[in-house]
């Protein structure tokens, strides 16, 4: 009975633990979202940054290089979404017309054929335009992105002391915590490592050619701002489940109300082709068990680290839960969260995992973990 009662304390003491760490990072969401991206960022850095440095570059000018990449793509891709979503948002008031006259023509077809049975159509409300919402939502984009890049100098900063230190990091945890318990430290940082990269990297490369996939749709079609559809394609395909709806919801309005509904239903139909033909062809086949984690876990993960952290805590969602997992599988009181946060076919990514890190860590001199 006592131990029923010392399990069912714990048990609860470490439910307000959870709670109380929950409620601190909403608290300091502004500052933790600025050190998740650069720890994010220094993960995806660091094999090319031990690349450059096993050839000969030097540490400084490998780390210079590498802050010039990222600085160049984040400004490129907010200079493309922030220059169409202004070109976009000055024909607001065209837009809004464009949709209460389609609104009122639809009203009217409906409610004709309804009185030929006696029936009474239905009044639309259009006193808010969907047009100016989906400009709102659009703007809250840019808004979010520019955020970022308003803390892009913190990131950086915080990216690149991350990255000076991760050639000494092995060295002060032997010294820290001895030689056994400081290899298997590296190999779970390994193995978090390598699960975000591939993830990271893959996903990347499947948003990139939805994102030109869908500029070319909707170019091919004669919708306005394709750079900008694509941009936000690409973006939103980070979004597990969701983003790629999102996506396509602006552009097969503006389809609507610039060129007509065949080209709404043409459009709608090629986003849904290219995003079953990437997401669901292609994405599986090349990913593989890369992310380890039910559909469950990773939609219910998407709403906890949205709620967290924000858009970005979205974006960011299947990575972090894929870090966390890792995490919890390296102690026995905890590896049976890891188990129910996991897929089917789990035990098959763990093993490759294993067998990266181990080879990493064979060709830099450290003895392989022991298997759990």
């Amino acid at each position: 009975m006592r131990d029923e009662a010392t399990r069912v304390h714990r048990i609860l003491l470490n439910l307000a633990a959870f709670v109380i760490i929950i409620a601190g990072m909403r608290a300091a969401s502004a500052l933790l979202v600025s050190f998740v991206l650069a720890l994010f960022l220094t993960l995806l850095c660091a094999t090319p940054l031990r690349w450059m440095t096993d050839h000969k570059v030097p540490k400084f000018v490998a780390v210079l290089s590498l802050v010039l990449v990222i600085l160049a793509v984040g400004t490129t891709i907010g200079g493309l979404l922030g220059t169409r979503v202004v070109e976009l948002g000055s024909t607001e008031a065209q837009l809004d017309r464009l949709f209460a006259e389609q609104v009122e023509t639809l009203e009217a077809a409906l409610g004709g054929w309804l009185a030929r049975f006696g029936l009474q159509g239905p009044q639309f409300d259009v006193a808010e335009f969907l047009p100016s919402l989906l400009l709102g939502f659009l703007r809250q984009l840019v808004e979010n992105l520019g955020l970022i890049l308003a803390n892009g100098f913190l990131i950086i900063l915080t990216m690149v002391f991350m990255l000076l230190e991760v050639s000494s990091f092995p060295t002060k945890m032997r010294v820290a915590f001895g030689e056994a318990e400081a290899t298997e430290a590296r190999a779970n940082f390994g193995k978090v490592g390598t699960a975000v990269r591939r993830y990271v990297v893959l996903k990347t490369v499947i948003s990139l050619a939805t994102g030109l996939s869908v500029m070319g749709l909707t170019a091919l079609l004669g919708i306005n701002y394709p750079i900008l559809w694509g941009v936000i394609a690409f973006l939103l395909n980070y979004v597990p489940n969701i983003g790629s709806f999102f996506a396509a919801v602006p552009a097969v309005l503006l389809a609507w109300l610039q060129i007509g509904p065949g080209t709404a239903v043409l459009a709608a139909a090629g986003y849904l082709a290219i995003n079953i033909f990437w997401a669901n062809v292609v994405e599986p086949r090349v990913m593989g068990y890369s992310v380890g984690l039910s559909t469950l876990v990773v939609f219910a993960s998407l709403v906890f680290w949205g709620w967290v952290l924000g858009p970005v805590g979205m974006l960011l969602s299947v990575p972090l839960t894929v870090m966390f997992r890792i995490v919890l599988g390296t102690s026995e009181s905890t590896r049976w969260i890891a188990v129910l946060l996991g897929s089917e076919r789990s035990d098959e990514l763990t093993s490759a995992i294993d067998a990266e890190v181990a080879l990493a860590m064979s060709r830099s001199g450290d003895p392989p973990p022991a298997a759990s």
